[in-house]
């Protein structure tokens, strides 16, 4: 997809959230994490989706990813009521339809880099040879074609969090749902990471981002920033639209 291109224009949303709620019950005390949120997510678009601790921002991945129920409200991926499907049918979802990326990697010690990324696609049913191929073509996708028979502990931060970012798009997803994806990285391979999510983009993936941090947030071509369960504000990041125009009109200087 083109930058220009209006994201939902005569389309379905992906994903959309109608009226969610999530509560707890903490001994004696009633906990209200989502208080009545909706939201629309469009195929190829780039969501940060913001708060600070205890936001309701967690409560929310969890729902997205699958991972979570809500106590009320409809939760549709691809038109279908996720809310009505047993623990098979979401185990599914989980494997074939979100890739899921999380700030502490969640990689298997014993096993190389390759058959971490392989593990989706055996859960998935897909035979030794197919899958080795994807996981072998993932790998190089971001940039780990010569890290395939490295251990976790033999790679550095930035180079698990690509192996995750392999695993978790080895299935083809539908969706790229991240929970702090550089927090346990330096400033410097954080930047890497967050150009290897605006490429993903580029290519086509809908990017799904969960972060406390503003300069991580201001990636995202829109911003959905949630506070005290509810969502406070639902915008286009003009600021990064503005830098893009900005370099795009710099290239078209150069070029011509």
């Amino acid at each position: 997809m083109s930058d220009g291109q209006e994201v939902g224009a005569g389309t379905a949303p992906l994903i959309e959230l109608r009226d969610i709620t999530r509560s707890y019950q903490m001994g004696s005390e009633m906990i209200y994490a989502l208080r009545g949120v909706s939201l629309a997510i469009y195929r190829n678009e780039y969501v940060a989706i913001m708060g600070p601790s205890g936001s309701g921002k967690s409560t929310m991945m969890n729902i997205l990813g699958c991972l979570d129920t809500p106590s009320s409200g409809d939760y549709l991926l691809r038109g279908q009521y996720v809310s009505d499907m047993d623990d098979a049918e979401l185990a599914g979802i989980r494997n074939k339809e979100i890739g899921f990326v999380f700030q502490t990697f969640n990689l298997m010690p014993r096993l190389d880099a390759l058959r971490n990324v392989e593990l989706p696609l055996i859960y998935a049913g897909v035979g030794m040879g197919e899958r080795r191929d994807r996981a072998r073509q993932t790998l190089a996708h971001v940039g780990l074609e010569d890290r395939m028979t490295h251990r976790p502990n033999e790679l550095s931060g930035g180079q698990r969090q690509r192996v995750a970012i392999a695993r978790a798009l080895v299935t083809r997803p539908s969706i790229i749902l991240a929970d702090e994806p550089t927090g346990n990285l330096d400033t410097r391979t954080g930047v890497e990471i967050m150009r290897l999510f605006e490429e993903l983009w580029r290519d086509g993936n809908t990017i799904i981002l969960v972060t406390h941090e503003e300069d991580i947030a201001r990636h995202a071509a829109r911003i959905v920033r949630v506070r005290d369960g509810v969502i406070e504000s639902d915008e286009e990041n003009l600021e990064r639209t503005m830098l893009i125009e900005s370099a795009e009109r710099s290239d078209d200087e150069v070029s011509g």
